[in-house]
């Protein structure tokens, strides 16, 4: 059994008169970012085994990294909201008892992955595997000329909270955006058009740079397929910091080198050491960090708090996804 469990810790105050709520937290770091909001009780609980206070549990909040045990919710009679750290909710969902609200960690994660999403654009075009590669046996490159982000065409394939970050971190660079999103609708300070995802194949063809952050369902699974890929012109870049579910490996492997690929998901993940993609031509890979940044702490703490506070108040709860 994990020591997740082991310390439990309960603070109150005396300004609060209704009734304590029971909010687990994955660990003593949390406990201490919430320590002293009033009228809630904390457990430190990583709901990776079930931990003594299960029966009492009303807020959860699952760690962020390392996973857990979803099933646990189950055995939780007392528990009406589960508060994820992740924007994605497609493995949590499933699980979630009859009358739990779930909970995502919209707003937390825009400015890590669409730093990221930048960035693997970034490396991709100017070449930086290839200097790191070079590095390590003392190569010194002969110069070249290498392409720009600056007046790229750049195409962002889902336009929600972090499509609109990345925009907003893209338009800097000089670049040419362009915005999809299930459905058309009006602007916004960056693009003055989004458009319907029923007219990406008329637009893929023109795009240099396609950064891909839709969320994963049964419409977006398998979207960057071999129809997708073939309508991207040579020399373009994919980026995907969505879920590694919403492209197909084996498309991505037949155009590997036609277009350069700059991955932060993948499937299967974790990738196997031994899986082609790894040494297929013009990929670039980092491992599922869109949102594991320094960033996150400040964001998913003021999340937590609005969330409990709200909860305590019974009013409206934020993203809620079920």
């Amino acid at each position: 059994m994990s020591d997740g469990w082991l310390r439990i810790l309960a603070y109150s105050s005396l300004a609060y008169r209704g009734p304590m709520v029971t909010v687990s937290v994955p660990d003593t770091y949390w406990a201490e970012r919430i320590d002293g909001m009033a009228g809630i009780e904390i457990v430190v609980d990583d709901l990776r085994s079930r931990g003594p206070r299960a029966e009492d549990i009303e807020v959860a909040v699952p760690p962020y990294l390392g996973g857990w045990d979803t099933g646990l919710m189950a055995g939780m009679p007392s528990l009406e909201l589960v508060q994820l750290f992740t924007a994605g909710y497609e493995t949590v969902a499933p699980h979630v008892p009859d009358g739990v609200v779930l909970a995502n960690a919209a707003g937390v994660h825009e400015a890590s992955t669409s730093e990221l999403a930048v960035a693997l654009a970034l490396a991709a075009l100017r070449g930086i595997p290839r200097f790191v590669r070079a590095q390590e046996e003392g190569d010194w490159l002969p110069q070249a000329m290498y392409p720009a982000l600056a007046d790229r065409r750049v195409l962002i394939l889902g336009y929600g909270a972090i499509g609109r970050a990345v925009a907003a971190r893209m338009a800097p660079f000089e670049v040419h955006l362009t915005a999809v999103a299930s459905r058309a609708h009006g602007g916004d300070g960056h693009v003055g058009h989004v458009h319907g995802i029923d007219e990406l194949p008329d637009l893929l063809p023109q795009q240099d740079v396609v950064v891909v952050i839709v969320p994963l369902s049964p419409s977006t699974e398998r979207l960057v397929d071999d129809a997708f890929l073939s309508r991207m012109p040579d020399g373009s870049v994919l980026v995907n910091v969505a879920r590694g579910r919403v492209a197909d490996t084996d498309a991505l492997l037949r155009h590997a080198g036609r277009i350069t690929l700059a991955l932060d998901v993948t499937d299967p993940e974790p990738l196997p050491a031994d899986h082609p993609l790894w040494h297929a031509p013009g990929v670039l890979i980092s491992p599922h960090t869109g949102g594991s940044t320094s960033a996150f702490f400040p964001r998913a703490e003021r999340l937590l708090r609005t969330q409990l506070e709200r909860y305590l108040a019974g009013s409206d709860l934020v993203n809620v996804v079920n």
